[in-house]
């Protein structure tokens, strides 16, 4: 049964990548490139390491698509006032224009999916959520330094 749960989650995310991915195409952003500028545009500054822990991808799909939203004119790439190595990530003019449509998207899917749900069901379903998030971290920050999960190593 707690495989199906993970089903669940995989095919709530797949229907929601599908869908943003057409709907944001009208602004010229593709596979998930939103995710990256509606965090950028909410923590100005952020660098790549930080963006990538914050969404739970790899340095490597973060740095891809930062390059490709520089490209695109969405966000500015400075140098670091503290540390010049590193750099910081701050939304363009372009950027900002597209925020409150994004949001709004971001708004009516989650409207959707948790259509008829009541407030106390909402807070519990982000709860069980956040806690399932907690407990894979361990695993993912293991993964991330290139090691393997423990059930592999016992």
């Amino acid at each position: 049964m707690d495989y199906l749960i993970l089903r669940e989650i995989g095919m709530i995310a797949r229907c929601f990548q599908s869908i943003s991915d057409t709907e944001f195409r009208e602004v010229n952003l593709e596979k998930g490139q939103y995710l990256f500028l509606v965090r950028i545009c909410e923590n100005p500054g952020i660098n790549q390491e930080t963006l990538s822990n914050m969404l739970k991808v790899d340095r490597t799909r973060t740095a891809k698509a930062v390059k490709k939203l520089v490209e695109k004119d969405y966000i500015i790439k400075k140098h670091s006032e503290k540390d010049k190595r590193a750099f910081e990530l701050y939304p363009a003019k372009k950027a900002v224009e597209i925020y409150s449509f994004l949001r709004k998207e971001e708004n009516f899917s989650a409207d959707t999916a948790l259509s008829g749900f009541s407030d106390e069901e909402k807070e519990l379903v982000c709860s069980l959520l956040k806690r399932m998030r907690t407990n894979i971290e361990k695993d993912w920050m293991a993964v991330k330094r290139g090691n393997k999960r423990s059930y592999l190593t016992e």
